[in-house]
C-alpha cells in the first residue's frame, strides 16, 4: 500500500528482480522515469523534491531509488555496475506493466539513462540528460571529490560548495541534513564500494559509444549549467553533436544542481518538452 508523502506524491515498494525498489510516485498521464544522480546521501527525493509536483501535474511520475542509494533493498552481493541499474529500470516498467516511459536522468542517472535507450530502445519514449555522465571526458576534481566523499560535515559541505553555483543554497543546515543521509545504517558502505580510486575507470565504465549513440532516434533534450564543476560542460555539447534529435540548454550562473538552482526554469522546460 502507498504511504502519503504529501498531497500528490506517494512512496511504496516495488519488487524488481532480486530486491524491491523504493519509489516515489505522483500524477497521472503519460509515464516519466526520474534518474538521480550518485552523490553520497542522494535519493530520489532529494534529487527530484522540487521536480515532482510541477511534472504530475500532467505526467505520470516515478521517482525511483537506484540500488546502492536511498531506502532501496541492498542485497548482500549486489552488483554496482551500469548494467545493474539498467536492469532495474527495465524491471520497474516491468513491474508496473509500463511498455515504454520518457526517462529523466541527472549526472550519473544520464548514464543510466542513455545506456536504457540503447540497449533498450523500444522501452523509452523521449529522453533528458542534465549535467550527464555517458560520453568520454577526463574526471574532473568535482567528480573525484563527490565519489571519494568520507563522511563528516565539514566535507559534505565543501561538496554542497562543488555542486551549486549560488552560495545562497549552501547553508549549514543543508550540510547536516545531506551529512545525515550519508552515514544511514548502510548508505556509506554501498556508496564507498561503487566508486573505489583510482575514478577514471568508472568515467570509462559508464561510456555509451558515439556510435549507439548515434543510432538514438528519441527526441533527446541536453541540459546544463555552465558553471557546473562535477560534469563539464563538454559532455552536453557532445551530446548534442552525436545524439540525432538533439536539442540544448545551456543555464548560465548554475552549477550542477540544474533542478534545484534553476527549479522554476527547469520544471517548465522539462514539463514542455516531455508533453508539447
Amino acid at each position: 500500500m502507498a504511504t502519503t508523502l504529501d498531497e500528490t506524491t506517494s512512496a511504496r515498494e516495488v519488487r524488481t528482480g532480486d530486491f524491491r525498489t523504493h519509489l516515489l510516485e505522483a500524477g497521472h498521464g503519460a509515464p516519466v522515469v526520474l534518474v538521480h544522480g550518485s552523490g553520497p546521501g542522494v535519493s530520489a527525493y532529494a534529487n527530484w523534491r522540487l521536480t515532482i509536483p510541477t511534472l504530475a501535474t500532467r505526467l505520470h511520475v516515478l521517482a525511483p531509488d537506484m540500488v546502492g542509494f536511498g531506502s532501496t533493498d541492498r542485497p548482500t552481493g549486489q552488483s554496482y555496475d551500469l548494467d545493474a541499474w539498467v536492469r532495474q529500470v527495465v524491471d520497474l516498467l516491468d513491474a508496473l506493466d509500463l511498455p515504454k516511459a520518457s526517462v529523466v536522468g541527472n549526472s550519473f542517472g544520464g548514464a543510466i539513462a542513455l545506456r536504457l535507450a540503447a540497449t533498450h530502445p523500444e522501452r523509452v519514449d523521449r529522453l533528458v540528460l542534465m549535467g550527464s555522465v555517458g560520453v568520454p571526458f577526463p574526471l574532473t576534481a568535482g567528480l573525484d571529490a563527490v565519489w571519494g566523499y568520507e563522511p563528516s560535515v565539514a566535507n559534505m559541505r565543501a561538496l554542497l560548495d562543488i555542486f551549486a553555483y549560488s552560495r545562497e543554497l549552501v547553508t549549514d543546515e543543508l550540510a547536516q541534513l545531506r551529512y545525515e543521509a550519508s552515514v544511514r545504517p548502510g548508505y556509506q558502505e554501498s556508496f564507498s564500494a561503487m566508486f573505489p580510486a583510482p575514478r577514471q575507470r568508472w568515467v570509462d565504465a559508464m561510456v555509451t559509444p558515439d556510435e549507439q549513440l548515434a543510432r538514438l532516434a528519441h527526441r533527446t533534450l541536453v541540459v546544463h549549467g555552465r558553471e557546473d564543476q562535477v560534469i563539464p560542460l563538454a559532455t552536453s555539447l557532445h551530446l548534442l553533436e552525436v545524439i540525432p534529435d538533439a536539442e540544448l540548454h545551456v543555464f548560465g550562473r548554475c552549477g550542477h544542481w540544474t533542478q534545484i538552482e534553476r527549479a522554476e526554469a527547469f520544471n517548465a522546460l522539462l514539463l514542455d518538452f516531455l508533453t508539447r
